[in-house]
């Protein structure tokens, strides 16, 4: 599990620093997000596939959550329920793609 001071390289995944500009594995150079507060537009899409679809557990496809996806197909989003408590952890930021990445409004790590 990785804490405050680590981040997962956006190539390979891999633990590396929060403030590394490459990854120290693959040697992929890792996006600027330190810059004032970029829209993330992945939240958005996220957002949207939920809102429209989100009893088919679209969204948790599109970021590689296959398994809960498979899962929110079967149960309609859990009757409807875990497709709103879905809904809300996205709008405050709190959901996550397959490799621990957080979804959020804004990127500012």
């Amino acid at each position: 599990m990785r804490n405050e001071n680590e981040k997962y390289c956006f190539s390979c995944g891999a633990v590396i620093d929060s403030k590394a500009a490459m990854c120290t594995k693959c040697g992929v150079q890792q996006p600027d997000v330190m810059k004032n507060r970029i829209f993330n537009h992945r939240w958005l899409a996220t957002l949207l596939l939920c809102w429209l679809l989100g009893v088919f557990g679209i969204h948790r496809f599109y970021l590689g959550r296959t398994g809960t996806g498979i899962l929110m197909l079967i149960t309609f989003g859990g009757l409807g329920i875990w497709y709103l408590i879905d809904l809300v952890i996205i709008i405050v930021g709190g959901m996550r793609d397959r490799y621990g990445q957080l979804v959020k409004p804004y990127i500012n790590e």
